[in-house]
């Protein structure tokens, strides 16, 4: 069975957040081993500066490399990423483990983005869309992407 992990930087606060991925996560666990990690967001004034942004984005890609494992695949979420449909993004899914890739690392940053060196490191820059979303829908939405594409794979009637 797969792992996915999904670090993420920030906390669900909203209720209808929180209840709609724990919705996911309970259907996630018949397909994979998935574990959510919630890291602290660096606090910055109303009006950051770049410098501000670039320490804070440098402080946050810190953490999330203390949580990385060298052998996972990672995918790091970002606007400039490449958009996919569910189904490209499961068959990559798929690639992944054909090719020995028995863990999976989704990155999902701060509400100003993730460092770029975490996103030159991964092996995929994914992209939901060129749309802006509130932050927190992020994780939602990527782990219902991510349940889709293991309901692609299986050939379920979920995916229409």
């Amino acid at each position: 069975m797969q792992k996915v992990n999904i670090v993420c930087v920030g906390k669900l606060k909203e209720r209808f957040y929180t209840e709609a991925a724990a919705e996911y996560q309970k259907r996630l666990q018949r397909h994979c081993r998935l574990e959510i990690t919630e890291l602290p967001e660096q606090r910055l004034p109303e009006n950051p500066s770049p410098a501000q942004i670039e320490q804070a984005l440098s402080r946050e890609a810190e953490a999330i490399r203390g949580k990385l494992s060298s052998s996972a695949a990672l995918v790091a979420m970002c606007i400039e990423g490449e958009t996919m449909s569910s189904e490209a993004l499961a068959a990559q899914m798929q690639r992944w483990a054909n090719s020995g890739g028995s863990q999976l690392t989704f990155l999902i940053g701060s509400s100003v983005g993730l460092h770029p060196s975490l996103k030159a490191q991964a092996a995929l820059r994914l992209s939901m869309s060129p749309m802006t979303f509130p932050h927190h829908l992020a994780r939602v939405m990527l782990l219902e992407q991510i349940y889709r594409s293991y309901q692609i794979l299986e050939g379920s009637r979920y995916h229409k």
